[in-house]
């Protein structure tokens, strides 16, 4: 066959040995080769099916597909689980939309993924955002406290609900259970984006589960940290505070309604691994983990994200199965470049500080020797490089991560910023006027000023560093990063 562009690509990506430190969590079916289930998925098409006598129908199940998702809320302690074949953005959608009606109000962290966003947009919702603490050593923001929830809550009596991400991107959990009883005091619901969160039930060494803490809702990936496929996600519901049929409703909206059998027989297969096998796997992945944060943790230059970080007033816990590396005198994405073209390890992604690896119960000893044998290596090589500005350490800039802590003024809410007419300008002579697009770095996908919010000189600068160090950015029209699109009325002054 010619021209089959695509697939000739991902051959060529997968061949070979690699280390995977990025999600999907079967890291490419090493989990399906070793526990022997490999031969299920050996030729997918044959499961590749539709809506068929005895195959059931994901938007009403009364056979198969109810069983298994009855499997997985038991599995995952919930009262009620949906399977999510359009990723864990629909069920964001669904779990927002479904629960607050349009013109309301949500407490929303603003370090949150950028489908949250979007439903505000789709369900014409306003945000009150909260603000997580920074830790500009390490370059990352951390966790929300329950005091400045309750604050909030207090402050805007008539929002409907609160959401947060946990455990975020770089595994810091909030104390999930106190914002939880402090949003059901005032009779609030309380919602999760779990998307990094769906293998914390397997030991109690990592941060208690949403389920555990109460909440309402919670959407989960389960193909970044378990062994489904990419694009398949689980809604859990605890309690009766949601409507579902409701939620039913905005599942079938937000929903292919030729539902992938595939992706479905995937999160059947993780929920099997996870209740049959989950609990040894995390066991000898932690330990791994230990023993490869033992060895490291006193070379030079090496900086780990660890448990001291639950000192801060914010951080409740730490997701362990999250690596976080800094190496002195290197760019976070020199770090990630140099660990995929020299040493075949590929990181799930890197900010301007360091690197960051998503492992799970799929990677194995041998994964994180190579990783620690890398590490040496590259800070003996790289650490004295020099370039024509200098030493790397010179090139590592103050943290901007403030951005996140710190509310641009919001001029338009979302949904209405989205349909106002626009027109670019200049980024350069943009500060002071109100952004037409919603800019977000990506990954992690938190964005960095949305639509109708004002544009200030930090968020420009902020915006001209992504493009030196040739980071992905998602949202702005113009993909070289000169213009930016601005609300086009004379409201504005």
């Amino acid at each position: 066959m010619k021209e089959t562009l695509l697939i000739e690509k991902l051959i060529e990506i997968s061949s070979g040995e690699k280390v995977s430190f990025h999600t999907p969590g079967h890291k490419f079916g090493k989990m399906f080769a070793k526990l022997k289930c490999d031969r299920i998925l050996e030729n997918l098409t044959i499961i590749d099916t539709t809506e068929l006598t005895g195959t059931d129908n994901l938007h009403q199940p009364t056979g198969i597909i109810k069983k298994a998702q009855e499997n997985a809320a038991e599995a995952f302690n919930s009262d009620e689980t949906f399977f999510l074949v359009n990723g864990s953005t629909a069920g964001v959608y669904a779990m927002i939309m479904s629960a607050i009606e349009p013109g309301n109000k949500i407490i929303i962290g603003r370090d949150c993924h950028q489908s949250v966003i979007n439903a505000l947009i789709l369900g014409d919702i306003q945000p009150i955002y909260i603000y997580p603490e920074v830790d500009v050593q390490n370059g990352i923001t951390l966790g929300i406290s329950p005091e400045k929830v309750e604050a909030l809550i207090v402050e805007h009596k008539e929002i409907k609900a609160v959401l947060i991400t946990y455990p975020t991107y770089y595994g810091i959990a909030s104390d999930l259970k106190k914002i939880t009883e402090i949003a059901h005091k005032y009779d609030k619901l309380m919602l999760v984006d779990g998307a990094h969160g769906a293998h914390l039930g397997l030991s109690e060494k990592l941060p208690i589960t949403p389920m555990e803490c109460g909440v309402d809702a919670v959407v989960e990936s389960t193909h970044k940290t378990l062994p489904s496929l990419t694009q398949s996600s689980m809604l859990h519901i605890k309690g009766n505070r949601i409507d579902r049929e409701k939620l039913r409703f905005m599942l079938r909206v937000h929903q292919s309604s030729s539902p992938s059998y595939i992706l479905m027989a995937s999160l059947d297969l993780a929920t099997n691994i996870y209740k049959e096998k989950g609990n040894y796997l995390m066991d000898n992945l932690l330990y791994n983990i230990r023993e490869f944060k033992n060895r490291i943790k006193n070379v030079e230059g090496v900086t780990l994200l660890d448990e001291k970080i639950t000192e801060r007033n914010s951080v409740e816990a730490i997701d362990q199965t999250k690596i976080y590396i800094k190496l002195r005198g290197i760019l976070g994405s020199r770090f990630e470049q140099v660990l995929r073209k020299d040493y075949a390890i590929q990181m799930e992604m890197s900010n301007e500080k360091g690197v960051l690896g998503i492992t799970s119960i799929a990677n194995e000893k041998e994964d994180f020797s190579k990783l620690a044998i890398a590490i040496e290596k590259i800070y003996q090589n790289y650490s004295k490089e020099q370039n024509s500005e200098g030493t790397w350490k010179s090139l590592i800039t103050n943290n901007n991560c403030y951005l996140y802590s710190t509310v641009p003024k919001c001029i338009y809410a979302p949904r209405k910023a989205y349909y106002m007419k626009k027109k670019p300008i200049s980024l350069k002579k943009s500060v002071g006027l109100v952004c037409g697009e919603s800019i977000i770095p990506y990954p992690p996908g938190i964005p960095l000023i949305v639509a109708g919010e004002l544009i200030r000189e930090d968020t420009v600068n902020r915006i001209q560093q992504i493009k030196r160090e040739k980071t992905k950015l998602l949202g702005m029209k113009d993909t070289n990063m000169e213009y930016i699109e601005i609300i086009h009325t004379n409201e504005v002054k």
